[in-house]
């Protein structure tokens, strides 16, 4: 049956919108997108120039960046499904997986390199010289994790010294007031030692001299992890391309960083210069076992020990069901 020149033309007006369809953009497929939560910090630096440059985008991928301002609350975001994955701190994944909750490490991202420290009076220049000083630590923290680790480093223990709760934002105004020892981070790690004309107080012990042992990671839900392979593998490629516009802009880079963190570029260098972002290359080590502190291994069960002694969880988790990593083995290959 042939055609009459109305249908012809009707014909070759369907096929040319079905051809265009193809062709634009209104038609394309939506880019799958993946919802992380966070903290401010200039470790997360690649997330935020990934985020800023768009460079999820050759992977088909959107992230929205959703900042929480109490890490804490970013582990139920994760299990209640309001975001897909989150930003962590180690120890956050061991005490989460102990209670029994299914989250776990697919990236590590970077370890504090200096960003965590023992601040003292000039006074104080060994480990040693601890011993009956008051220390100003927030319980469970990083910071005292930190100065566990110098301790034990050293054959000593906390009931060498006094430990006196104070948070590590706090840290400089009780040093300020007479506290002689404190544990905090960046930058109230620089401002301490700032004080009194830089003559007063100084780094005692620093996470440089314990690499890994404050280590930040990219977690997932395990059932996201199984549904949702792709746009996670997405989500690091694009992250890898972020810290790989940093090693190649450092100053275009620091810029976007200092607009996250709310500082000067000046500043944002002087934070970021207090951790490190692992390469692909290294990433592998986290996941093998070893006792260095490197490894989510040697890390973990320092970790794990501080926070079952202290009651804060009831079980020692292995260390296998803290991680996920077949993303680092494929994209390694």
């Amino acid at each position: 049956m042939s055609l009459s020149p109305k249908s012809s033309k009707l014909r070759k007006t369907v096929l040319a919108l079905v051809g265009t369809a193809a062709l634009s953009p209104l038609f394309a497929q939506a880019a799958e997108t993946l919802k992380i939560g966070s903290s401010i910090w200039a470790g997360y630096g690649p997330l935020y120039v990934a985020d800023k440059l768009d460079l999820y985008k050759q992977y088909d991928l959107k992230v929205q960046l959703q900042f929480f301002s109490d890490p804490a609350m970013t582990v139920p975001a994760v299990a209640s499904g309001a975001i897909d994955g989150a930003t962590l701190t180690y120890d956050m994944v061991i005490g989460s997986v102990a209670k029994g909750q299914k989250i776990k490490v697919v990236m590590p991202v970077d370890y504090s390199a200096g960003g965590d420290a023992i601040v003292s009076d000039v006074s104080i220049t060994s480990i040693e010289q601890l011993k009956g000083q008051k220390v100003g630590v927030a319980p469970l923290s990083p910071p005292e994790f930190l100065l566990t680790y110098a301790l034990q480093s050293k054959g000593m223990s906390q009931a060498d010294i006094q430990p006196v709760s104070v948070n590590p934002d706090s840290v400089p105004g009780a040093m300020a007031g007479g506290l002689k020892v404190g544990v905090t981070w960046e930058p109230n790690v620089s401002r301490v030692a700032a004080m009194g004309g830089g003559k007063r107080f100084h780094v005692l012990y620093s996470s440089k001299e314990a690499p890994g042992l404050i280590t930040d990671v990219l977690v997932f839900d395990e059932k996201v992890i199984e549904k949702r392979g792709k746009a996670i593998e997405s989500l690091m490629r694009g992250y890898l391309d972020g810290l790989a516009y940093m090693h190649s802009h450092p100053t275009e880079a620091t810029a976007i960083i200092a607009e996250v963190l709310g500082v000067s570029p000046e500043e944002a260098a002087e934070q970021m210069a207090g951790v490190y972002n692992m390469t692909l290359a290294e990433m592998p080590k986290n996941f093998e076992v070893s006792d260095e502190t490197t490894s989510f291994y040697g890390s973990g069960r320092i970790v794990s020990e501080l926070m079952h002694a202290a009651g804060q969880i009831n079980r020692i988790p292995a260390t296998e069901e803290t991680f996920d990593d077949r993303f680092i083995k494929a994209l390694s290959n």
